[in-house]
């Protein structure tokens, strides 16, 4: 905004008189009165200089504590347009647009959004969120879209005006809240305030006198202090009302100067000034004894004149001149006050220039006198070449006679507003403008105002009702039957499928309770999970059966959630259901297979165990026969031989037997294993002892590699015992003469036991490496002849199985096989069941 500067003062200088010296008594007494007039006028120039310094001080705060305020003002202006735009009334969402907006205002502490109630809807201040204050702390509420300046109000921030968090806030610290009431579109008013920190007027105060004898104060028009240098001894929120200034002189002369009392003790030179357009008013004090010091110091060693008449006569030369030097300092002084009145101008007028809004004044007929830099981005052009345009012209040709109304100067509007779109470089850019008039003197001589470019805004108002369009439309289309229910149980909306599954039209139960269409349990059921669901939040699932629109009872599924309203409470509950009668029929049939082929294992597990059993009672005959025959055969060869057949033959069959007893063991749940926390050293050892007999027809050889520390782990011994002879019996059947078998033990870093049993056979083929390990599967490369029920390996695994371990195997690269066992090591003695 252009800026003229103040007239600087002219100096006046005051040649000293020429001394008569033959003058005699009657120059003395010339000089006499001539010293006397120059020490009344030094007197008199003094006050009036300081008084001038004052009240060009007062001016200089009092224009610095209107623009601050202003500024907020104009800023608070913008956030109030930005929060009545919010969808559906939603302050929560304003958060980020007032932190934005905060950045270019340093002298505001926060800004924050209040309802009627004193919640914190929004605030810069993350700490004031949610809180419930004392809103009537803050004063009166402004009429909508005006704002109020309050008083001082001691607080950190608005969270210190919570009670129900009281905490102690140290003197002094407080904030000026500027109000302003949004009307939001569902018709409710919000309270939007912003906290002026009394800190930055008190700085540049300080800045301002920059001495520490002088005092400044910022009051409001009743006498209330709202800032204050250090010096002045007034704290924040004190009642100055009986001060002169507020008891005798307002509001008869909005400025003015005087010598009198003061805000301290000892009579002061005090200036004042009246904001030009806001309730405020600032004081700047000198003390009367500090000028008359200056005073008495200009005026020296005068005294000193009484003597002789040259004595006196170059005492009074002195005398002048040092008053004059004082007078030029005064004046210097005055001059430097003036250049930094211009300069905070020049640094203002940079301000408002690089504002990233668009600030402009024009005259009484919208013709354009200035704008900031910003008109650069959206126009196009500098800011000069807009000199002279008529706003009203710039904009779309549709909203021209609504921003010409704007200027209109027979209405007495304070702030107007108007939103309107121009057309620029980078395309249509949409703007909010706010004026307000300019008066002098009774009529309006040209407005000032802001253009905020709200283009994002507007086009993510657009984006967000297609969105809202495309949900409502992606719900109607939805396959899943959705509905609406307000807390009381009453539709508020139902989509298609709804209504196909139902049979009902939403025309026909929008409005109606839920109840009323159900049997009395069902609604009991229903009221009652609702009832929870409000209660606790969150979102609820649970089934029950309800009727199809052909008639029939459906299993379903209902999910619930709660919806909140704007308040934060609930407002109602969706519902989705979805029909799972087909998977709990699936359910109920899998169910129904899984009994009928679990009997079936039980009664094959019961049958083997019972005719392995059954079994070996002819077998026992069979063998003892046999056995009988071949000791009383003699020397008949042949009859010894065919009962050596027959025996072996039992032998073949009794090891069948008793390997299917051993499965039909496992298998059922009359299998027990004890488990013993056991060194399974000792039990390699003893398994490796009874092969001996074995390994020395073939000259085979059984080293034993064991960890050096216990192999300890949880196991039935017998069992372990029969997993470890079965892996070695075929090691031993399938070694070569004069083989080598290996048996490894150790405990790994899994904190697993690993044995390892490794022979130099003819291998298992790739293919059938872990087929050998089912039931009556034995290896091509073994089938040789040599007997097997090839059940051994088989009963191997379902042993480690109930030992929480497994068994593997391996072909070897240099030849032979090797049959990994692992187990847990684990602790304590206990007896399980052989799981199935």
């Amino acid at each position: 905004m252009p800026t003229s500067s103040p007239p600087r003062r002219p100096r006046s200088f005051v040649l000293p008189s020429r001394a008569v010296l033959w003058a005699g008594a009657a120059l003395a007494l010339l000089v006499a009165g001539a010293f006397a007039a120059l020490a009344v006028l030094q007197y008199r120039e003094a006050f009036a200089n300081e008084r001038s310094r004052g009240e060009l001080m007062a001016r200089v705060l009092e224009d610095h504590a209107t623009r601050t305020v202003e500024t907020s003002a104009i800023a608070l202006s913008a956030m109030a347009d930005l929060l009545a735009a919010q969808p559906l009334g939603d302050a929560t969402t304003i958060g980020p647009s007032l932190n934005q907006a905060l950045v270019g205002l340093p002298f505001l502490r926060s800004v924050a959004v209040v309802d009627r109630q004193g919640t914190v809807l929004a605030s810069t201040a993350a700490g004031d969120f949610g809180r419930v204050i004392q809103v009537s702390r803050l004063g009166p509420w402004p009429e909508p879209g005006r704002d109020r300046l309050g008083g001082f109000i001691a607080g950190r921030n608005l969270g210190d005006l919570d009670t129900s968090r009281a905490q102690a806030v140290p003197a002094g610290v407080g904030f000026i809240p500027l109000l302003s009431q949004v009307q939001m579109r569902s018709g409710e008013g919000l309270l939007l305030v912003a906290l002026i920190n009394p800190d930055a007027f008190a700085n540049h105060q300080a800045l301002t006198v920059a001495d520490a004898q002088s005092v400044a104060l910022l009051a409001d028009y009743g006498g209330l202090a709202l800032a204050a240098t250090r010096s002045a001894g007034v704290a924040p929120g004190t009642r100055l009302s009986e001060h002169p200034v507020f008891r005798e002189r307002l509001p008869a002369s909005d400025h003015g100067s005087y010598q009198g009392a003061g805000m301290r003790t000892d009579p002061q030179v005090v200036a004042y000034r009246v904001s030009r357009t806001r309730p405020l008013v600032v004081l700047v004090e000198y003390p009367q004894s500090a000028v008359r010091a200056q005073w008495r110091q200009t005026l020296g060693g005068f005294g000193a004149v009484a003597g002789a008449a040259l004595l006196f006569l170059a005492a009074m030369t002195v005398t002048a001149w040092r008053g004059l030097r004082a007078r030029e300092r005064t004046h210097t002084l005055l001059d430097a006050a003036q250049a930094e009145a211009i300069q905070r101008e020049r640094e203002l007028s940079v301000t408002i220039k690089s504002v990233q809004e668009l600030i402009f004044r024009t005259d009484a007929e919208g013709a354009i006198t200035f704008v900031n830099a910003r008109w650069m981005a959206i126009g196009g052009t500098t800011a000069q070449a807009a000199i002279g345009q008529r706003l009203h012209e710039l904009v779309q040709p549709a909203q021209r006679a609504r921003v010409e109304a704007l200027f209109d100067t027979d209405i007495d509007a304070g702030v107007r507003n108007a939103s309107a779109s121009v057309q620029g470089g980078e395309g249509l850019r949409h703007f909010d403008i706010a004026v307000v008039p300019l008066h002098h003197q009774g009529r309006v001589v040209g407005f000032a105002g802001s253009a905020a470019d709200v283009t994002e805004r507007v086009v993510a108002q657009q984006k967000l009702q297609t969105q809202l369009a495309v949900s409502a439309l992606m719900l109607e289309i939805s396959p899943l039957p959705l509905s609406m229910l307000d807390v009381s149980g009453r539709y508020l909306s139902v989509n298609q499928a709804w209504e196909d599954f139902t049979g009902r039209r939403r025309i026909d139960v929008i409005g109606r309770a839920a109840a009323s269409y159900l049997p009395a349990d069902e609604a009991a059921l229903h009221d009652a999970r609702d009832r929870e669901l409000i209660a606790q939040g969150g979102r609820m699932r649970y089934e029950a059966r309800v009727a199809h629109a052909d008639g029939s009872h459906r299993d379903v599924v209902l999910i619930k959630v709660v919806v909140p309203g704007d308040d934060g409470r609930a407002a109602g509950i969706l519902c989705v259901l979805m029909d799972v009668s087909e998977f709990r029929a699936a359910e109920r049939a899998t169910r129904e297979a899984r009994d009928v082929a679990e009997e079936a294992s039980r009664t094959k597990t019961e049958f083997i165990a019972n005719i392995s059993h059954e079994l070996r009672t002819p077998l026992q005959s069979i063998l003892g026969f046999s056995e009988l025959g071949a000791a009383r055969a003699g020397e008949q060869a042949r009859l010894a031989t065919m009962f050596n057949e027959i025996n072996g033959s039992g032998q073949r069959m009794l090891a069948l037997v008793n390997d299917l007893l051993d499965v039909s063991k496992i298998e059922s749940t009359v299998g027990t294993f004890h488990l013993e926390r056991l060194d399974l050293r000792p039990l390699l050892r003893d398994v490796a002892r009874e092969f001996e007999p074995l390994l020395a027809p073939q000259q085979l050889q059984l080293e034993l590699k064991l960890s050096p520390v216990p192999l300890l782990a949880k196991v039935d011994p017998t069992r372990f015992q029969q997993v470890v002879r079965n892996v070695l019996a075929n090691a031993v059947k399938f070694s070569p003469p004069q083989g080598r078998i290996e048996l490894f033990g150790e405990t790994t870093l899994a904190n697993e036991i690993h044995l390892r049993v490794r022979d130099q056979g003819p291998g298992i083929p790739p293919a059938e490496i872990d087929r050998v390990f089912e039931a009556f599967v034995q290896s091509s490369r073994t089938k040789d002849g040599s007997g097997g029920t090839g059940l051994g390996l088989a009963i191997c695994r379902k042993i480690l199985q109930a030992h929480g371990g497994r068994i593997h195997a391996e072909n070897l690269a240099g030849g032979g096989t090797a049959f990994h066992i692992h187990l847990p090591a684990r602790g304590s003695t206990e007896t399980s069941p052989v799981p199935l």
